[in-house]
């Protein structure tokens, strides 16, 4: 038993108030992994083990979806060139497949694991994480299976750019990305993704690839309208992809779209931190009724940064959320991005993530941006730190 939790976070309104199901002096009972009981302290069940929170927040652990983490190398030349006035486009992608591609399988994994732990030190104990820095059939298949060995929330992203060796033939890029790419690769994805977008795949392009990924099995997400107004949300709806990540620039029918479907808008603020674009508009996507979730776009050219907290801050200070908002697109948001029923909640029958802030209220995350709040993390009930 967690007892003493001063302002506790459910994501369940059957639990308590407002839109984040808030409790205040509350318990949480978590068994197996699981929690089994949430409810005010006071009429708690007895437990074998507890554990007192001293007045402290509780919530959801993070539920990060979006994120590349199985690469090597760095691109500190090419972020200090932008913070230098230069323009970002997609092409850095390309420097680091030629570093990822050179690492051997001990060395991505090791630096994915230490991401990972990274992440959770911060409060994220749900990561999703993509493929895209080999752009060969077995560089691809190697990160997806060895990013199967950190979560089970694995993204063939072969479609990331087109590979260098095919520059002059990315029709043939694309036939090898839907062919002989994804039968090595499917076997360790759970979604296919593709970034649609000026300098990497168009509409057509990207629908063949994201088809080819259903018909084996995978479900969709779409790295959508990223930099600039294009198909990829429209087509993300129409297929029935899980989420459209970064949502950008966004017509009034992408708004709709979104808005009408079960696609989840995910919205990657670290991107436009890092690349001093314009961030996307939250509040148009929340006043129109779409799901937004915040994820941490974490990677080595455009936002490599693995804290949820320092994403929740930027989208409150810069995107149009409120901090209640912020935390459930971190948490619930994230989760139905994965179509994960049983994680971004805490409920009866949900897994037992959980993130114990070193502060009252989960409205710190935004109001103390950069400060380590994290005072203990459980994952599936193991308490981690």
């Amino acid at each position: 038993m967690i007892t003493g939790i001063g302002s506790l976070v459910t994501n369940d309104t059957a639990h308590g108030t407002g839109p984040l199901g808030l409790l205040t002096d509350a318990a949480v009972v978590i068994d197996a992994g699981t929690v089994v009981w949430v409810g005010p302290a006071d009429a708690a069940p007895a437990a074998d083990e507890r554990f007192d929170a001293g007045g402290r927040a509780l919530l959801p652990g993070f539920v990060d979806s979006h994120a590349h983490l199985v690469f090597a190398g760095d691109r500190t030349a090419e972020f200090n060139a932008r913070m230098s006035g230069q323009a970002y486009s997609a092409g850095g992608i390309r420097t680091t497949v030629a570093a990822t591609r050179a690492a051997t399988d001990a060395e991505l994994d090791a630096n994915l694991a230490r991401f990972v732990r990274e992440a959770l030190h911060q409060g994220t104990t749900t990561v999703e994480c993509k493929s895209g820095y080999g752009l060969t059939v077995e560089d691809e298949a190697r990160a997806l299976r060895i990013a199967a060995g950190h979560t089970p929330e694995t993204t063939y992203l072969g479609a990331h750019v087109v590979a260098p060796e095919f520059a002059d033939d990315p029709a043939g890029y694309v036939d090898l990305v839907t062919g002989e790419m994804l039968d090595a690769c499917a076997p360790y994805a759970r979604w296919v993704d593709v970034f649609c977008e000026k300098g990497a795949f168009d509409g057509d392009q990207a629908r063949a690839v994201l088809t080819a990924g259903v018909a084996r099995g995978l479900t969709p997400r779409v790295h959508a309208n990223q930099l600039s107004y294009g198909p990829g949300v429209q087509l993300a709806v129409e297929l029935g992809a899980a989420s459209a990540d970064h949502c950008t620039h966004l017509t009034d029918e992408d708004v709709a779209a979104l808005a009408g479907s079960a696609t989840v808008a995910t919205l990657l603020p670290g991107a436009e931190f890092s690349t001093r674009a314009a961030y996307p508009d939250a509040r148009r996507l929340l006043a129109a009724g779409a799901t937004v979730a915040l994820s941490t776009d974490c990677n080595p050219g455009s936002s490599f940064t693995s804290s949820m907290a320092f994403c929740i801050a930027v989208a409150v200070r810069e995107m149009g959320m409120t901090p209640d908002e912020a935390v459930h697109a971190a948490t619930a948001g994230g989760a139905r991005a994965l179509r994960r029923p049983d994680v971004g909640l805490i409920a009866p029958g949900a897994r037992a993530d959980l993130l114990l802030l070193d502060a009252p209220s989960h409205v710190h995350l935004a109001y103390r941006p950069g400060v380590p709040l994290t005072a203990a993390v459980w994952r599936a009930g193991v308490r981690e730190l």
